[in-house]
C-alpha cells in the first residue's frame, strides 16, 4: 500500500504540505539535514540553495534505505528566519518540487533563535515509511 493523504471533509485543502499521512511498512527516521554537502561544506549561504541541499541530503538518506521521495510522511523544518523563509516560499517551492516531485507529507515548519551550525539558515528532518 502506498502512503495515504488525510483530508478531514470540508477543510480547505493545504498548498504544498498534507494535515496527515497514512503509511505502513519499514520506518525510517533522518536526523536533522542542513544545507552542506557530503564533505560538510556550505556551498552556499543562500536559504533557497541550502533547502534544496538538505532535502537532497535528506531524500539520500531515504534512498540508502531503498525508499525516494513519495515515501516521506512527515517533515520538520527549521528556520532561522521566518520572513526570509516566507518571502521566498516561491523559489523554495521550486527547489523543493525538484527533490521532492509532488510529494507533499504532514509538515510542520518552526523559526529557531539559531542552529548548531552558525551557517545553516535551515534543518530538515524527515520520517518516511517504505512499504514492505
Amino acid at each position: 500500500m502506498m502512503n495515504k493523504v488525510l483530508q478531514p471533509e470540508g477543510w480547505a485543502t493545504p498548498r504544498g504540505y498534507s494535515n496527515g499521512i497514512e503509511a505502513r511498512g519499514r520506518q525510517i527516521y533522518v536526523g536533522g539535514q542542513i544545507g552542506w554537502d557530503a564533505d560538510c561544506h556550505f556551498q552556499s549561504d543562500d536559504l533557497v540553495q541550502q533547502v534544496y541541499q538538505a532535502l537532497r541530503n535528506a531524500v539520500d538518506v531515504v534512498k540508502a534505505a531503498g525508499g525516494g521521495p513519495e515515501h516521506v510522511t512527515r517533515m520538520t523544518w527549521y528556520l532561522v528566519d521566518k520572513k526570509e523563509y516566507v518571502a521566498r516560499l516561491k523559489e523554495i517551492g521550486i527547489a523543493y518540487r525538484e527533490i521532492m516531485g509532488r510529494s507533499f507529507p504532514a509538515m510542520t515548519a518552526v523559526q529557531v533563535a539559531a542552529l548548531v551550525e552558525d551557517e545553516a539558515k535551515v534543518e530538515i528532518e524527515i520520517t518516511a515509511v517504505i512499504p514492505d
